[in-house]
């Protein structure tokens, strides 16, 4: 058994993971799961650098974390970094933070990497599942970039496109620093049209629609999750292996994307890091459903997360 903590930091959010692997059974104790939405990618799309305050945030979150880290007495620990620090001119300063706090440098991973991160946190779990049938498409849906991965016990296609729900929100719908509220039918057809030329991408490498089982991370499924099931308040283990229809994905896309900025703050599941980037991310999860023909998605809790923990284990 070994204790290992696990950090990943992406363009809406940081989230830290400390857990106990034991490699033998196959199995993940865990002790402790937070997440902060610290916006580093705040204006990388436009600038194509980080902002001073969102590097700030993300350095508070992570002066948060080390000290949780050493309080459970963590033996390893693996930084990894996504889509905005990626991007980003000016990532030295970053990485320079990270290891002035945390004491190990973050690694800006490829979108590739991403990709099996999140397919093995993903499915390590769903081994032996009957209901479930293979191969699966994984698909992560983060702020700047979505990761898709079909296979069946292992890895056999993986590709990263540049659409997240952060990303296709400051392109299309912020306006000299307002958010549309709500979007406008022509707003919502750019983006929907960026999601399409995405998933073109994504099909010249990922055999998308030969999935049997669609699973789907992250915050934007996790959050249309806790909406479908009209949970009083975000409730992890009600989400983890849930199971929404696209109908349904369709019904609730739809109320997102007409309301204004206080109905969906009002949503009692809803982080308030998610409010103005939420609807775009819905979008591209329904794009997805219907470009396969997906009949559902299985919502997973575990995720890139569990999957770099795996890998320091």
């Amino acid at each position: 058994m070994t204790r290992v903590a696990a950090v990943d930091c992406g363009t809406n959010s940081i989230r830290l993971l400390v857990a106990d692997a034991d490699p033998e059974t196959g199995e993940l104790t865990e002790l402790d799961r937070r997440m902060t939405i610290v916006r580093l990618g705040q204006g990388v799309d436009r600038t194509g650098r980080l902002a001073p305050e969102a590097l700030e945030r993300t350095f508070a979150a992570c002066r948060e974390y080390a000290a949780v880290i050493k309080e459970y007495g963590a033996e390893r620990l693996r930084f990894v970094a996504t889509s905005a620090s990626r991007d980003a001119e000016n990532r030295e300063d970053f990485v320079r933070g990270v290891l002035d706090i945390l004491g190990v440098e973050p690694e800006v991973i490829t979108g590739d990497q991403e990709a099996e991160f999140s397919f093995t946190g993903a499915t390590k779990e769903l081994t032996g599942r009957t209901d479930l049938t293979r191969p699966y498409l994984v698909v992560d849906i983060g702020g700047g970039s979505t990761e898709f991965v079909v296979g069946d016990d292992r890895v056999r296609a993986a590709r990263s496109v540049d659409v997240g729900c952060v990303r296709m929100t400051e392109r299309h719908l912020v306006h000299e620093g307002t958010v549309a509220d709500p979007p406008t039918e022509e707003q919502i057809a750019a983006i929907r049209a960026d999601i399409e030329a995405a998933l073109d991408l994504a099909e010249q490498t990922v055999p998308l629609r030969e999935a049997h089982t669609l699973v789907g991370l992250a915050g934007s499924v996790t959050t249309v999750s806790a909406i479908a099931q009209d949970l009083p308040e975000y409730d992890s283990a009600r989400i983890h292996h849930s199971r929404i229809s696209r109908d349904r994905v369709r019904e609730i896309t739809e109320r997102l994307l007409r309301s204004t900025h206080a109905e969906r703050a009002a949503i009692p599941s809803m982080h308030p890091g998610r409010v103005d980037v939420i609807g775009a991310g819905a979008l591209v999860l329904l794009a997805i459903m219907e470009r396969i023909g997906a009949a559902e998605v299985v919502v997973s809790e575990h995720d890139i997360l569990d999957g770099i923990a795996w890998s320091v284990a």
